[in-house]
């Protein structure tokens, strides 16, 4: 279970790892040490009244301090875009991915440029490198201090993998995870911890949204409920908790994620949808579905999403990106990825909560 501490020095609020007996504040970069973490002071109840100093090198304090501007709450983005590159793993979408994020959500949705945070190779800034220190800080930051009204968004483009689950609360035996630019010495991100870390703590009015563009990702929050087709042709949703009795739902909150395709299943980096540069096939074909209008519903997104993929891949687009992202899943697992006689990929819908697809309007 996770603890609130004070910042020594600025006294904001963090949220202190199971274990941990110092902790790096986000903010200010003051360290706090703890002899015991069950003794921590709990968070002040002015939390939001300690504004970071004008000259902190760390961008982890994007969100302005304050109450919230409006009924409608704070919007809070992380945006993670890695491309491996000068490495055997290079992708070649994944940055752009990030940029169009981005831009969708200043002008789509509104979201202020100063609270999102973006981590790609391209920043100067080594706080915004997309390591996995990093990328564990961004996803702390995203829900620290969240209030009823906000919204937050979680958007990573790059390399998934998976590994074998050893406490049962998996259904299909595999932990879903993510690869940081230094996986290779610093290890992956496993679904266990992204739950932990943006999904159990979210308090009741809060909403989260995650855009997970990388192979194997369906599940990769660990939400409860997974939406499938029907035999019928009708939206379905399969109970995904663990028998083990394990919760992975939130505190109250909504988390809502979109993916870019099953847990077998691997995603493309391809030039086939855009005609012009590589992308994510699913980012691509998330941001189409908002931009040509079916973005009304949840479910209108997702069938926009699949039929996108599908048409793309049956009309003998070069889906080239898909063959060697199951190539380097081979790597990463040391298994087998099955690669058949084409391209196979598709989008997936998991949430906290089940609800009516088609009737449910997506917002941001």
């Amino acid at each position: 279970m996770m603890m609130l501490v004070n910042c020594s020095n600025c006294h904001t609020p963090l949220q202190l790892p199971p274990g941990a007996r110092s902790i790096r504040c986000a903010i200010c970069q003051a360290v706090t040490q703890l002899a015991d973490p069950r003794t921590a002071p709990p968070p002040s109840s002015n939390q939001y009244n300690h504004p970071p100093p004008a000259s902190s090198p760390s961008p982890y304090n994007h969100a302005p301090p304050g109450p919230p501007p409006n009924a409608h709450g704070r919007k809070k983005a992380v945006i993670v875009g890695i491309s491996y590159r000068y490495s055997r793993h290079e992708l070649k979408g994944c940055l752009n991915d990030a940029k169009c994020m981005r831009h969708l959500l200043m002008n789509k949705f509104h979201f202020p440029e100063s609270s999102i945070l973006m981590l790609t190779e391209e920043e100067t800034d080594p706080y915004r490198t997309p390591t996995k220190q990093n990328m564990r800080m961004a996803l702390y930051w995203l829900v620290q201090g969240c209030q009823p009204g906000d919204s937050l968004l979680f958007h990573y483009s790059g390399h998934g993998s998976r590994q074998r689950n050893y406490n049962g609360d998996e259904v299909d035996g595999y932990d879903e995870t993510l690869c940081p630019l230094d996986f290779e010495t610093q290890g992956m991100i496993v679904d266990d911890e992204i739950n932990a870390t943006i999904v159990k703590p979210l308090p009741d009015g809060v909403k989260l949204h995650a855009i997970i563009d990388a192979c194997h990702s369906g599940t990769v929050l660990d939400l409860p409920f997974l939406c499938r087709m029907s035999r019928s042709g009708q939206y379905v949703w399969e109970d995904h908790r663990p028998r083990s009795g394990i919760w992975k739902g939130t505190n109250g909150g909504e988390v809502i994620s979109f993916s870019g395709c099953d847990d077998n299943q691997t995603s493309a980096d391809t030039s086939a949808l855009s005609k012009v540069t590589s992308t994510g096939a699913m980012t691509f074909c998330f941001i189409q579905a908002i931009e040509r209008g079916h973005g009304t519903t949840y479910g209108s997104i997702l069938t926009a999403m699949r039929n996108a993929i599908r048409q793309a891949g049956s009309s003998g687009g070069d889906f080239g990106g898909g063959a060697v992202t199951s190539l380097i899943s081979m790597l990463l697992t040391g298994g087998s990825v099955g690669m058949g006689g084409g391209f196979s990929q598709e989008p997936q819908l998991t949430a906290c909560q089940p609800f009516d697809v088609y009737a449910k309007p997506f917002s941001l």
